[in-house]
């Protein structure tokens, strides 16, 4: 483990103090959030990857089009707000609801996809029989749910009641999407592309959690956008 002090880390008093967002930068938040709710039925999106777009897929993204919308006009989904955030990263201030929503949303998905993608792996090794479409179906939304369940209980990075821990937070939630983001894209070229067999099943299983092993330690490292430590302060702009 490397000393906490070859972390390279941003000084709060260092960062450029916003005071509006500009239109570009709100409208550019607003497809991460379409997206964020789009997966955030798993069987349903398992279905996008396996025959691509229906019509009950059609129909979910319009309605997530139309809320995430209505939210961002209202400036109520991080980053699409009128005007940053602004706090002190050691003052304890309340964290608005529709934040600890959306990360919360956020933190399920990625914990649940990593979660059962490497179960689905391990199940189609040992039995020899691929399941992740049944695994999906009946374990998505219980592991999704209960994340879900401790964000609303303020127990998970970036959902919690105050801003106070938002500097070092932001570093484990911008790792995790980092790392699941790039593990589920690669994996999802290999199941496409590569034979269904043992083997290549355990070449799939290794690639997976490599590169989860391999993000979480650069984002660790400070080395991933938005995963450097932020000491505080200074006032900075919330991001």
């Amino acid at each position: 483990m490397p000393d906490v002090q070859q972390i390279p880390v941003e000084f709060a008093h260092d960062r450029r103090i916003r005071t509006r967002n500009k239109t570009y930068y709100r409208v550019n938040h607003w497809p991460i959030w379409i997206f964020v709710f789009f997966i955030a039925p798993g069987p349903l999106t398992f279905d996008l990857f396996e025959r691509g777009f229906d019509l009950r897929l059609w129909t979910w993204l319009g309605i997530v089009m139309l809320a995430t919308g209505y939210f961002g006009l209202r400036g109520r989904l991080p980053g699409c707000e009128p005007a940053p955030y602004i706090i002190r990263f050691t003052e304890d201030r309340p964290n608005p609801l529709y934040r600890r929503i959306c990360y919360t949303v956020a933190w399920g998905e990625a914990i649940a996809f990593a979660l059962l993608n490497i179960a689905g792996l391990v199940i189609a090794i040992v039995t020899g029989t691929w399941m992740l479409k049944e695994i999906y179906r009946y374990a998505y939304f219980p592991l999704a749910g209960t994340v879900w369940l401790l964000g609303a209980l303020g127990q998970l990075p970036r959902v919690k009641r105050s801003t106070a821990g938002e500097g070092h937070e932001r570093r484990y939630f911008y790792g995790s999407v980092w790392a699941v983001a790039v593990a589920q894209s690669v994996l999802w070229i290999a199941w496409r592309f590569l034979p269904r067999s043992r083997p290549t099943d355990v070449a799939k299983l290794l690639i997976f959690v490599g590169i989860l092993a391999a993000m979480g330690r650069l984002a660790y490292l400070g080395r991933l956008p938005r995963t450097r430590p932020i000491v505080p302060g200074e006032w900075a702009s919330l991001d």
